[in-house]
């Protein structure tokens, strides 16, 4: 009867994982519209001089490389199975 839960377990993780890379797209759409509003107001309101919105793209430029790589890369939360705690209690037991 253990099945059940394995299935409910991976679909709660499958959810978890589709809703990161929805969220992280929502902010690549953000990420764009606010750049975009930044250089026009720099281009139209204050024309030329120092290209302070490239402060606020490097700095969401940062926030959008975290969320991207937890969304699809190796900040990706991997569930915690039954054969890595078996591991780590055979290492434990190793170590006394």
């Amino acid at each position: 009867m253990t099945k059940p839960t394995d299935d409910a377990a991976i679909r709660k993780e499958a959810e978890k994982a589709l809703k990161k890379k929805s969220e992280f797209k929502q902010f690549l759409v953000i990420y764009a519209v606010v750049s975009l509003v930044t250089v026009g107001i720099w281009f139209f309101v204050t024309p030329g001089g120092y290209f302070w919105p490239g402060w606020v793209i490097f700095g969401m430029g940062i926030g959008a490389l975290l969320s991207g790589l937890d969304a699809y890369g190796k900040l990706s939360a991997k569930p915690i199975t039954d054969s890595d705690i078996d591991a780590e209690v055979e290492r434990l037991k190793t170590k006394r």
